[in-house]
């Protein structure tokens, strides 16, 4: 797999694979990635890429022209474009693993007050959003989304069976965890998860996942099964 990345800031992107799992994987070149500034597309003689909206409003807008003629230089038949905007669908772990199998992802980062619309009915295979927030640029959200969808990529994970137990893979979070010593600060660890009773444990861990989604997030409120 490779990622890349249209951005005005690549600088606050490269760090982020400089260390630990991501790292690691580039390492072993199970994904590769690319960051281009589409400033550089610019024919503007101060390299300026953005305009005021027209018919009014606040804030300036990313004019079309750059970031096209960086597409069409980066695109190649298997790639799939996304653009990043807090106003499209929310991105989530099934999307994840869905692109973890896509051959070249292009990530289009935003800056100021968006894009020009007409670049994402144009370009856009997909339109994804990290939530109902909004931050100052795209390139932290298409950070988050690679993160997830790299995790999904084969031999990235180290041990890859723990993404079989991770929030969202059965529809629920994951369930509270514990490590040595058997007792901190006066909390014990639930006495069953020391006795190595499997099927008992791996009951006790369903119920609690269950209880958490339906505490934290009763948009997916699960009844449980006995």
């Amino acid at each position: 797999m490779k990622i890349t990345y249209l951005t005005l800031f690549p600088q606050l992107m490269q760090c982020y694979f400089e260390d630990s799992i991501l790292k690691r994987g580039l390492q072993k070149d199970l994904f590769a990635i690319e960051f281009v500034n589409f400033r550089s597309f610019s024919t503007n003689r101060h390299k300026k890429v953005d305009r005021p909206k027209v018919g009014g409003g606040a804030g300036m807008l990313l004019e079309p022209e750059p970031i096209a003629r960086a597409l069409k230089a980066v695109r190649q038949k298997e790639s799939w474009t996304i653009f990043v905007t807090p106003v499209a669908k929310r991105f989530n772990q099934k999307d994840a693993k869905r692109l973890a199998k896509r051959e070249h992802l292009i990530f289009v980062c935003g800056r100021y007050e968006g894009f020009d619309e007409r670049l994402i009915e144009i370009y856009a295979d997909e339109v994804l959003s990290l939530g109902d927030f909004i931050l100052s640029g795209g390139e932290l959200a298409a950070l988050a989304m690679s993160d997830a969808i790299l995790r999904n990529v084969p031999g990235v994970l180290g041990n890859e069976a723990s993404l079989e137990e991770e929030s969202f893979e059965d529809a629920i979070l994951e369930a509270p965890a514990f490590t040595k010593p058997d007792e901190f600060e006066g909390r014990k660890i639930v006495l069953e998860f020391l006795k190595g009773n499997h099927s008992k444990i791996s009951a006790l861990k369903y119920g609690m996942a269950l209880m958490r989604t339906n505490y934290y997030r009763p948009d997916k409120r699960i009844e449980y099964e006995k």
